[in-house]
């Protein structure tokens, strides 16, 4: 089977994004699928390029690309991308038939699909990842009933309507659909993931870096990511001298970047913990896990929001996989993957002084954690392994194309038996 993943944007970009397509793209290639990516107009990246077929293999994938600029007022701009990335898809279906056209949001992705999709007499599986309407509002390049928003929310609609089946990342966003009148039976999930075959025994502390990072004392207090407004760092460094109070040595380390980087650096200047407080900046992947192997807690402090409460970040998963002791913000997102107590702990979200308090608990109770790594590597390898997951698409694409292959219950763990071949279910938009 020849399945072409529709996407935004793709390795060599580094990204959660290209992360979770990279994983699912390898764990089907894995299972024996003929698997391939085309990204739309946005994707930008240096790398070698194959002129003639605007082609190019990342790690052993094989992406395409769609040329040329796109531009135009708002709204016309849109829909010239989807029509350029549809007609990108037309034209590799010539050389490389694909039995299914599997999209990743955002929209315009699931419209280019099905646009192609309609032309190829071929299925479209659209999955989505967030709504990108509330992203934009995360992180704070929009405002929540603006007029692009109500658009994007729109053009969602259209996508969700005109495919012939859905996945969303978690139950929440699956819930949200559902609430707009969707059919339920349409709208599977496939959660977040991680390949633990990119994970093996967590590594050694780093002493050097420890050293050189001033870190070699007190335990240590970590985050790593991208630095916007929704993930609630401020509140961490907040957090962090009521935090010493109890555990004078505590540290603060924060790897990464992003908008909120400057007002956070400042945030820390004036603390009066600013000596505990440690920035590295982005580092390259190939380092982060020694990164990793100087932090004892891992923290996701997210803040309470509509973006929060319905989508599940990948960053805790990854940690548990490394066997790394996780807390993190009640918020919805956090609830579908910690168990609190079990694999990790919950603290109030938007609460310094729950967070400071929560922490110092998990501190005082060492003798806890390696029971906590196992559960949550546990967890990891029965529900959240890609070489498990990937596979609850497989039902889908039978039933969309008409195989009367064996569909096993892992590949039967998605909702829809009821979705019908090639149906094009209605809703909302």
């Amino acid at each position: 089977m020849r399945v072409l993943h529709v996407l935004d944007h793709s390795l060599p970009l580094h990204s959660g994004y290209a992360f979770r397509t990279k994983a699912i793209l390898r764990a089907q290639a894995h299972d024996g699928l003929d698997v391939r990516g085309i990204t739309g107009p946005r994707h930008s990246a240096e790398g070698p390029k194959d002129e003639r077929l605007a082609a190019e293999t990342c790690e052993g994938l094989r992406f395409h690309r769609t040329r040329g600029a796109v531009s135009g007022p708002p709204g016309m701009r849109e829909w010239r991308e989807v029509r350029a990335h549809a007609d990108a898809i037309l034209a590799l279906a010539k050389d490389w038939r694909p039995d299914v056209l599997h999209a990743h949001s955002p929209a315009l992705c699931g419209l280019a699909a099905i646009r192609a999709g309609a032309k190829l007499g071929i299925p479209v599986v659209y999955e989505i990842r967030a709504f990108w309407e509330d992203a934009a509002v995360g992180n704070g390049t929009g405002r929540e009933g603006s007029a692009k928003y109500r658009l994007t929310r729109a053009l969602e609609n259209r996508a969700v309507a005109r495919a012939d089946a859905v996945f969303t990342i978690c139950e929440g966003l699956r819930a949200d659909l559902v609430a707009r009148g969707f059919a339920p039976g349409k709208i599977g999930i496939s959660p977040n993931a991680v390949d633990l075959t990119q994970f093996g025994q967590p590594v050694p502390r780093d002493a050097q870096l420890a050293q050189r990072l001033g870190l070699n004392e007190g335990p240590v207090i970590g985050f790593i990511g991208s630095f916007y407004p929704y993930e609630g760092l401020d509140d961490l460094i907040a957090a962090l001298p009521l935090l010493r109070e109890r555990q004078p040595g505590a540290r603060l380390l924060l790897v990464g970047g992003g908008p909120q980087d400057a007002a956070l650096r400042a945030q820390a200047a004036a603390s009066p913990a600013a000596e505990a407080i440690v920035f590295t900046g982005r580092v390259p992947h190939a380092e982060v896990e020694s990164y990793y192997s100087l932090i004892d807690i891992l923290a996701y402090p997210r803040k309470a929001s509509r973006l929060t409460d319905l989508v599940t970040p990948l960053k805790p998963l990854e940690a548990m996989a490394q066997g790394r002791i996780v807390a993190a913000s009640d918020v919805g997102g956090h609830r579908e993957l910690i168990d609190h107590g079990e694999t990790g702990v919950l603290f109030p979200a938007d609460d310094p002084a729950g967070i400071a308090h929560a922490l110092a608990d998990m501190l005082d109770a060492r003798d806890a954690w390696p029971a906590m790594r196992e559960r949550a590597h546990s967890y990891i390898a029965t529900t959240r392994d890609w070489s498990i997951n990937s596979r609850r698409y497989l039902g889908v694409y039978h039933r969309l194309i008409g195989s009367e292959a064996d569909r096993s219950p892992e590949s039967a763990a998605w909702a829809p038996a009821q979705a019908g071949t090639h149906a094009r279910q209605g809703g909302p938009g």
